[in-house]
């Protein structure tokens, strides 16, 4: 992907690199306290809304600065051709969540890691099993907090800021790639435990690899979380 002129503002001195860090980890925390905020009122949705609330002032910080989503990996896809495209380039994020999924069943489950909290997982989403209206509204959730919400933060924001603003550090394409993994992971700690946390880490790992071999263009990565997740939603609609 070529960088625009609209993205060199939020390009810093190499002096003061380091700080892009900081930038990162406060957006996570935005998401993070704003979650235990909206818990008081709806704790099921508080991720989705926390979530919503921290892109809203993303997207207003990031127009401040001159650049938008577009420079993060929506990137434009002229003609039928480019959109068509997308589903081919999405094999290699499907097979790498693949991999990271079978890492954890073949390996990481032998060695003791077993998802042993199940409650939060029932207290969220237990009344999709066999309720239509519940499927739907959540799929709704699926495509637009999940699918694009969570890629365009996790890796379209995190990963491109911290690739972009740590140019000249060592080992930054790693530290872009590991810390929203680390990010993405502990987001789901609060209801899917610690094999939750190790299990989304993983799959947040895989994608942000295939962000970066991809040429930071998100939208492979948007249909295949959508795509799993609904697969997902709809095993549990039918009670599987």
């Amino acid at each position: 992907m070529q960088t625009s002129a609209a993205i060199q503002p939020m390009e810093e001195a190499s002096s003061a690199n380091w700080w892009v860090v900081f930038e990162v980890l406060a957006f996570a925390a935005l998401a993070f306290g704003s979650r235990l905020v909206f818990a008081e009122i709806a704790w099921a949705y508080s991720g989705p809304m926390s979530l919503l609330l921290t892109l809203v002032v993303l997207t207003l910080y990031m127009r401040a600065r001159g650049t938008g989503w577009r420079d993060m990996g929506l990137i434009k896809l002229p003609g039928w051709k480019a959109k068509a495209l997308v589903i081919p380039k999405a094999l290699l994020p499907f097979a790498l969540f693949c991999a990271a999924v079978a890492s954890i069943i073949f390996i990481g489950e032998p060695m003791g890691l077993e998802r042993t909290d199940t409650a939060g997982v029932e207290e969220r989403w237990g009344a999709v099993e066999g309720n239509l209206a519940m499927l739907l509204l959540w799929l709704g959730i699926v495509w637009t907090s999940a699918a694009f919400g969570e890629e365009m933060f996790f890796r379209g924001y995190m990963v491109t800021r911290l690739a972009d603003g740590l140019n000249g550090v060592p080992g930054r394409l790693a530290i872009a790639v590991l810390l929203p993994a680390l990010i993405f992971g502990y987001g789901h700690y609060y209801y899917q435990g610690m094999f939750g946390l190790i299990m989304t880490g993983m799959i947040g790992l895989a994608f942000g690899i295939s962000f970066l071999l991809l040429k930071r263009n998100l939208w492979p990565l948007v249909l295949v979380h959508g795509l799993v997740d609904t697969i997902n939603f709809v095993a549990l609609y039918l009670g599987e």
